[in-house]
C-alpha cells in the first residue's frame, strides 16, 4: 500500500489510527527505499554472494518478509510460529548457510510478491487495533518488556539495516562488472 504522492509525509492514513498511521508510514518509505535498492536485478545479481559467509540480496529481501511475518504471528495472535509456518520461513529468518542453500534461482518478482503479500496482511491486521494496541507490554528480548510499537518499529529497522547490506552488496556487483 504505497501512496508514492505521499511517501515522504509521516501522516495519517485512512482506516488507521493516529500512531498506527504514522508507524504504516515510516514502513512504507522504508520499503519504498529498499525496493529502489533492488530495481531492475537480475537472478544472477540477486544470487550473488561475496564470499561463503555471506547473504544475498533475494535472501536479504526474504528475510525482511520473513520477520514481518513473523512479527505479524508474534504480536497480533501472540504465538510462536508452527512447523509448518518454519518449514516455509526459517531459511529466510535465519539466512546463513540454511538461506545460502535454499534462497536463490528467484526472479525479483518472487521476491516483491512475498514482500507484498506479507506487507498487505500487514495493512489488513494494523486495520483491525487502535493506538492502545501499540502500547500492549510483553517479555522479549533477554527477558526485558517491549511493547509492540517497539517490535513493530524493529521490523523496519531491521530492513533498514539490511537495506545496507544490500548497497554494499550492489557496489561489490558494480565493481566486479569493471574488472
Amino acid at each position: 500500500m504505497l501512496d508514492m504522492e505521499k511517501i515522504y509525509l509521516v501522516t495519517d492514513i485512512p482506516g488507521y489510527s493516529p500512531q498506527i498511521s504514522r508507524l504504516l508510514s515510516m514502513m512504507n518509505y522504508a520499503r519504498h527505499t529498499t525496493l529502489e535498492e533492488v530495481r531492475g536485478l537480475s537472478v544472477d545479481e540477486l544470487d550473488y554472494l561475496m564470499d561463503e559467509d555471506s547473504n544475498s540480496i533475494g535472501g536479504l529481501l526474504l528475510h525482511a518478509a520473513a520477520v514481518e511475518y513473523a512479527y505479524q504471528v508474534g504480536t497480533f495472535e501472540q504465538r510462536e510460529l508452527t512447523e509448518e509456518e518454519l518449514a516455509v520461513w526459517s531459511p529466510a529468518l535465519s539466512l546463513g548457510e540454511q538461506g545460502r542453500q535454499q534462497i536463490k534461482g528467484h526472479e525479483l518478482s518472487y521476491y516483491m510478491e512475498r514482500l507484498d503479500e506479507v506487507r498487505n496482511r500487514t495493512f489488513e491486521l494494523f486495520r483491525t487495533v487502535d493506538d492502545a494496541w501499540l502500547t500492549h507490554e510483553v517479555d522479549f528480548w533477554y527477558n526485558k518488556p517491549a511493547n509492540f510499537y517497539f517490535m513493530w518499529f524493529h521490523v523496519f529497522e531491521d530492513e533498514i539495516n539490511h537495506r545496507g547490506q544490500i548497497r554494499i552488496i550492489r557496489k561489490r556487483l558494480s565493481s566486479k562488472k569493471y574488472t
